[in-house]
């Protein structure tokens, strides 16, 4: 945006934020509807489950290469063509995974669908820049939200889909069908805006970025198949590291970096992308322990609920998707009412007690249903509020890429909780099985708890501005901080 822009003159189209909700709902859907159908993936086209577990890996990979380049793309060239453009990418990849019996092919869909993590982050710039002030936090907000509880909904169409060991290239039909409604949504809502960006990509530190984290991610997501202490994963992880401090050298000294170094050292971002990384692991605990735990048999463990896939989606996670959908829409009107804090504050105090109650209680159908309402809860709210204390610390140049840096944090998030829990599933369990033990669900809600608690911790960290109408200025490009005066 420009300096003297009055985001308070702006007429944003009525299908602008519908659309860019429903866009955030198809990212939150691709991420988690291939999840409970792997196993089914690797049966149907004869592949073991470690080749088959790369459709997974090879999307995270995906994502966290390309998404801190296309949200600088974003920043530079404009946010509707590369809407757009990674629209096409997704749609084309959703077809190839929908059309073909390969694994390669299949993986290589996998691959054109993880660009979709940068949709979140760009539809959350276009706020910024269509919205009037008075309108955004309440739009960033049921936006968030719906990335949250989107997730939830993918399961649960999964579980509709795939019931009784169903093709699971209706899976990818499906996700072919939301990309394209999305992209027709894209193309008549988000308007078309003269670039107003600076500057060029830096490559070399895209390069850079992405070799390091393509590394760690591989030891995060392969390390209990190669075993956490080999010689790969030990090699992946400190190679990686090693790079990473070279790029994190290198961003210093460049005039133009692709991150600036002060959006990820500055207290409040800091503070917030420690929120968000704790927010995802809760979140995929909730997602992954509850669907694991209802539908062990409970004859043979003693516990859990014996649901099929459809019984677990439709029964225990659907309640908690709706829920999420009111907590989201009403999460604006908490945000202006106490700010961006508070709410992210008790967002995280939910999240403990709804953790703590699936610990002491989970021997009946309401009571596991109730906990993962709660835990919905926190999601959304959470979810509505990092945004907004986000976009409070960094100019509206920069809005694109800020907001891409801490779609990587939520997705770290959550590939430590889901590697944690998958390895500690398959190592602690009934003498005899391949069942879990109780114990270790228990320990995943305890986890669940403690990051909680840790987001809430970050955001007591956070301190900001009281809120007071705001003109946007033009900000320095080696700053990376938001400059705001009050209107006069």
């Amino acid at each position: 945006m420009s300096s003297a822009v009055r985001t308070e003159d702006l007429r944003p189209g009525v299908l602008l934020l519908p659309g860019l909700c429903f866009v955030v709902m198809t990212v939150a859907v691709l991420q988690t509807m291939v999840i409970p159908i792997v196993g089914t993936i690797g049966m149907q086209l004869e592949v073991s489950p470690t080749a088959a577990g790369w459709v997974i890996t090879a999307n995270l990979l995906a994502a966290v290469v390309a998404t801190p380049v296309i949200g600088r793309l974003a920043d530079l060239h404009g946010k509707r063509p590369v809407l757009i453009g990674v629209l096409l990418l997704v749609l084309a990849g959703s077809l190839v995974a929908a059309s073909t019996h390969s694994l390669a092919l299949l993986i290589f869909g996998r691959v054109l669908q993880g660009v979709s993590y940068a949709l979140f982050p760009i539809a959350l710039a276009i706020l910024r820049d269509e919205m009037p002030h008075r309108k955004l936090v309440g739009s960033m907000a049921i936006l968030s939200g719906t990335l949250g509880v989107g997730g939830g909904f993918g399961l649960v169409l999964t579980g509709l889909l795939t019931a009784d060991g169903a093709d699971y290239h209706r899976v990818f039909w499906l996700t072919s069908v939301f990309v394209l409604v999305a992209l027709v949504i894209a193309w008549f809502a988000v308007p078309a805006r003269a670039r107003s960006g600076l500057g060029s990509v830096d490559w070399w530190g895209a390069v850079l970025l992405a070799i390091a984290l393509v590394l760690l991610f591989l030891a995060l997501t392969q390390g209990r198949e190669w075993g956490w202490g080999s010689v790969t994963t030990l090699a992946c992880s400190i190679i990686g590291a090693i790079t990473l401090a070279l790029w994190w050298i290198f961003e210093n000294k460049t005039p133009a970096p692709l991150v600036a170094p002060r959006l990820l050292t500055h207290g409040p971002l800091l503070a917030t992308n420690i929120a968000t990384l704790f927010v995802g692991i809760g979140m995929f605990v909730n997602f992954l322990a509850s669907s694991y735990f209802v539908q062990t048999p409970r004859e043979l463990a003693g516990y859990g609920f014996s649901a099929t896939v459809l019984g677990a989606s439709v029964v225990y996670l659907l309640p908690g998707a709706v829920v999420g959908v009111i907590a989201a829409t009403c999460s604006g009107a908490f945000i202006r009412r106490f700010g961006a804090r508070p709410v992210l504050i008790t967002s995280g105090g939910i999240g403990v007690f709804g953790f703590v109650f699936f610990v002491f209680f989970h021997t009946a159908t309401w009571q596991v249903v109730a906990a993962t309402s709660i835990v919905s809860v926190f999601v959304s709210l959470a979810f509505a509020a990092i945004p907004n204390l986000l976009m409070a610390e960094v100019s509206a140049s920069d809005t694109g890429v800020a907001n891409s840096v801490n779609s990587i944090v939520r997705t770290v998030g959550t590939s430590i909780a889901s590697a944690l829990l998958t390895t500690m599933l398959a190592t602690y369990t009934i003498a005899g099985t391949s069942i879990p033990r109780e114990t270790v669900y228990t320990f995943a809600f305890v986890a669940g708890a403690i990051a909680c608690t840790i987001v809430a911790l970050a955001a007591t960290a956070i301190r900001v501005q009281p809120s007071i109408p705001v003109t946007v200025t033009e900000v320095a490009r080696d700053s990376g901080v938001a400059q705001v005066r009050g209107n006069p």
